[in-house]
């Protein structure tokens, strides 16, 4: 029998190691912007076109290569970064591998372009799936230049499982952000299909994280910096009042290396703890300097998770620091009073010589149990009439008559006004002529004949809401409402490129939106049932972050996901006073729904009081 096993050749394994360290654009994107900083750079472009599928250009100002070393990068395993096996307990560059070019060349048509500062000439070199297509000798400026065009060209199943260009844009934007968060003091630029989409010039932590995430989160960032022998931790945290229902403005960087960790992200959620309701999630951009030779960030092929020998003491650590940043900046009250700032404008800064102390007026003459001064001071219960002073009349008590009214109005039941509403038997019986009324603007309750029914009300807008939602996105028919004055809304360049990714759903929902240019979009016409009243600016930044919490959570497809996202922002809520007649229609459009007694959440809508229950409660045998 011959042998069955043979060594693969290296353009087949090159091309099964690609799969786990370039998955999507993205990935390829992310190891270039590292080499780049690897380098020395200060000055990096990103290009890309058509989502990275048909070219990804990356060109920075470092050290270079020479041409040995441009030929050698695209082995496997070949790198500049480590010698020795030692050298992995003190890794200080963000590449060591020696894998993410070779598996780039593998699965795309690559050209680098590189010089080293004191040379002359660089070298122009051309490789396709693992092959050396040419190798020469070419005038190009300082650094290096390296595109990538026709990704996963030779691997058509893997091409075929890229999303579409919105999401494999938004994918490279997040990896974008995080190496520019990370590193401030670099020069970098994002341009897609010919528009420039960041301009980031050298500045500041805070600067950088304005410019990436929006001018708006100025007044949101708490400054932090915690220095311990074990870590030293530095950056920015937000206040509680701006938290999000996503956790999308959340950074984690060890030693300038961006990473994913629970354990750490939970103890900055515990520091915030009683600050924020359940379902909220803070931002922070936080970076954590510590010895390499504590962690081993040789984990997992993408490098974003990181083992520590004390990752107890940096919990502790990281949850102590968020804490008093948001005490010493009196995010949370404290009762010390001489670290509570709060107190300070209240203290008078005058000299203590210039300081008059307060005085006590008083009549020493005065005789509470002489009879006479009735008829000599003012009595407190008199009005006065022009010149006169008229006393309490006889008839005051008519005074509250008035209040008396009001809440008998509020306890009493027009029938007349009661419409029917026909449901069948077991669902609702038939109500004409029953009565129905709102409690604590929250339930409504109405009578059937087995005894009473309580509908939950912002539950059953949102389940009506819901269903003609997603009629309207099958049927691509959504009516439209002109609005008066349309509104500008600025979002930051993820948001913005899901907006863009999302405007055939919100067109097919009835919303009138076009691209107003530099990630701004103009409201023009909203859904027919949205109240006309409404914020279009806020509810559209609202939609975008409750589609984004419904995608993490619940793994929703964009069209179920967009119709309960759109139902909750638009349904009444619980306060909200309805009339008779809109409550007689609230129940009459809910019972024609497909799933009435079901919320969108999976709760109970609807709940019922039998005759038998109530008796059973006055302590009576099931009748009245």
């Amino acid at each position: 029998m011959p042998d069955i096993i043979k060594l693969l050749p290296d353009s087949v394994a090159n091309q099964i190691a690609a799969g786990e360290v370039v998955q999507r654009p993205a990935s390829a994107v992310k190891e270039l912007l590292e080499n780049a900083i690897d380098a020395g750079a200060d000055k990096i472009q990103l290009i890309i076109k058509d989502a990275g599928k048909a070219l990804i250009q990356v060109i920075d100002n470092g050290c270079g290569m020479s041409a040995t070393d441009a030929r050698m990068c695209f082995e496997r395993h070949a790198t500049s970064k480590i010698n020795k096996a030692e050298d992995l307990f003190a890794i200080r560059t963000m590449g060591f591998r020696g894998e993410a070019m070779a598996s780039i060349a593998a699965i795309a048509q690559v050209e680098l372009k590189t010089k080293r500062h004191e040379d002359e000439l660089g070298t122009r070199l051309e490789i396709e799936a693992s092959e050396v297509i040419g190798q020469e000798p070419c005038s190009t400026a300082s650094g290096s230049s390296i595109s990538v065009k026709n990704l996963f060209y030779n691997i058509p199943a893997r091409r075929n499982f890229l999303k579409s260009n919105p999401v494999e844009t938004r994918h490279i934007i997040d990896e974008f952000q995080r190496v520019a968060l990370a590193h401030p003091e670099i020069h970098f630029t994002l341009h897609h299909d010919g528009q420039e989409v960041y301009h980031l010039p050298p500045a500041q932590l805070k600067q950088r994280i304005i410019h990436l995430l929006g001018n708006n989160y100025n007044e949101r960032l708490v400054p932090l910096d915690e220095e311990t022998s074990i870590i030293q931790v530095k950056g920015f945290i937000g206040k509680p009042a701006f938290a999000k229902k996503t956790r999308g403005d959340q950074f984690f960087f060890v030693n300038n290396r961006f990473i994913k960790d629970g354990y750490l992200n939970h103890a900055v959620m515990i520091a915030y703890e009683q600050l924020l309701p359940e379902d909220c999630f803070p931002l922070y951009v936080l970076f954590i300097e510590i010895d390499p030779a504590k962690i081993d960030i040789n984990v997992h092929p993408t490098k974003t998770e990181i083992k520590y020998q004390d990752e107890k003491a940096i919990y502790a650590i990281i949850r102590s620091a968020v804490k008093r940043s948001l005490g010493k900046y009196n995010i949370t009250p404290t009762l010390d009073f001489d670290q509570e700032t709060a107190f300070e404008a209240m203290l008078s800064q005058k000299p203590l010589d210039e300081i008059t102390p307060p005085s006590i007026n008083f009549n020493p003459s005065f005789n509470p149990f002489f009879e006479g001064r009735a008829a000599t001071k003012e009595i407190p219960y008199l009005r006065n009439v022009g010149e006169k002073q008229q006393g309490i009349p006889q008839n005051w008590d008519t005074l509250y008559q008035i209040a008396h009214k009001r809440e008998n109005e509020q306890s009493t039941f027009e029938l007349n006004k009661a419409s029917s509403v026909s449901i069948d038997d077991d669902k609702l019986e038939n109500l004409g002529g029953r009565q129905v009324f709102q409690l604590h603007q929250k339930y409504i309750i109405t009578q059937i004949k087995q005894g009473l029914m309580l509908v939950d009300q912002q539950a059953a807008h949102e389940r009506i809401l819901y269903e003609r939602f997603l009629k309207q996105l099958d049927q691509n028919k959504g009516a439209s409402q002109q609005s008066l004055f349309p509104q500008t809304v600025t979002l930051n360049t993820t948001d913005f490129a899901l907006a863009n990714e999302l405007l055939p759903y919100f067109h097919a929902l009835g919303f009138q939106i076009r691209d107003f240019g530099k990630n701004t979009l103009v409201i023009e016409g909203v859904p027919a049932d949205i109240p006309e009243n409404n914020d279009l600016a806020t509810m559209l930044e609202e939609l975008i972050e409750g589609f984004k919490n419904n995608h993490t959570i619940l793994k929703l497809d964009k069209r179920d996901n967009l119709a309960k996202t759109l139902a909750k922002n638009a349904a009444i809520k619980a306060g909200t006073t309805l009339e008779i007649d809109e409550m007689n229609n609230l129940i009459d459009q809910l019972f024609a729904c497909e799933m009435p007694n079901a919320a969108i959440n999976g709760k109970q809508i609807i709940t019922k009081i039998t005759l038998l229950e109530l008796a059973d409660r006055f302590n009576k045998n099931g009748t009245f």
